[in-house]
């Protein structure tokens, strides 16, 4: 059998040395940054992939070239990667989220301000669908959200903006990070995201390990790992990271991915191995 993966990164690596054993080969499929003539057929054979491009047209092309059945396929890039909706989907189910307020411009200054003052600041303000922490910033005053708000004004009035929507959400500043990993609507595994010292000094405020957080892999107890399966179940997204932020009071699911970074098997629970290749094997 022959996996295709679309990015050529750490979970490429990992999967290659992971998945043989199981008669899985690990190839890369190349989606992005290259031309492509449409009506050749490919020159590559993949039976299964993993997850899909994660930008919607060029996964368009792939599926009309290769017709793959995908472990995580477009639809469910796509939902995951849509925050509001998952903040959405999460509290009508009743899991908890933060409180959050989806703002699609463009919207009026009182309605701005409007939307801060249900906040006690700082608050929160994220793009609805960029990742790895690009374009999220917090603001302690009134003036510096709507400093923040015009900015993303700006880049929203340009046309050819796909999303012209942003989150503000609640800070939630002495909480704990964790990733959850789902496989299959089983926890199989998390890390605890945590920044150096030296950052945490000089004020830096997120998790994400691509701005320079560490992870290291923890034991979550059981509340968590089922509030994380039951995410992946409402999200119906088999091959899921939770993003839980957990305070001495509550834990909230902040964010999803359905691309999620696998990280070495040391941080996973010892069935995760055998979980992602029947995963896989399951959608052939």
């Amino acid at each position: 059998m022959r996996l295709a993966v679309t990015t050529r990164a750490e979970t490429y690596d990992r999967l290659s040395d992971l998945l043989p054993p199981h008669g899985i080969e690990v190839g890369f499929l190349r989606a992005t940054e290259r031309a492509t003539v449409l009506a050749d057929p490919p020159a590559d054979r993949f039976d299964v992939g993993l997850v899909a491009p994660s930008r919607a047209m060029e996964a368009g092309v792939v599926d009309a070239l290769y017709s793959l059945p995908w472990v995580n396929d477009r639809e469910a890039i796509l939902r995951s990667r849509n925050k509001a909706a998952v903040i959405a989907r999460l509290a009508r189910a009743g899991l908890p989220v933060p409180e959050t307020v989806s703002v699609s411009n463009p919207v009026g200054e009182d309605v701005l301000v409007g939307v801060f003052e249900r906040f006690d600041p700082p608050v929160v303000v994220k793009p609805n669908s960029t990742t790895r922490g690009v374009g999220v910033a917090l603001a302690g005053d009134l003036d510096s959200f709507l400093g923040i708000c015009d900015y993303l004004a700006l880049v929203h009035d340009y046309r050819a903006t796909g999303d012209r929507s942003f989150l503000v959400q609640e800070y939630l500043p002495d909480a704990t990070d964790y990733r959850a990993m789902v496989v299959g609507e089983t926890y199989v595994g998390a890390v605890e995201r945590r920044l150096p010292s030296r950052a945490r000094a000089s004020g830096r405020w997120k998790h994400n390990v691509h701005r320079g957080a560490v992870a290291e892999g923890v034991s979550l107890p059981e509340d968590l790992r089922e509030l994380a399966e039951e995410t992946a179940r409402t999200l119906e997204i088999p091959y899921l990271g939770v993003d839980l932020l957990a305070t001495g009071e509550r834990t909230v699911v902040s964010e999803t991915n359905a691309r999620p970074t696998i990280d070495e098997t040391t941080k996973y629970e010892p069935e995760f191995e055998g979980r992602l290749v029947d995963l896989i094997r399951s959608r052939v």
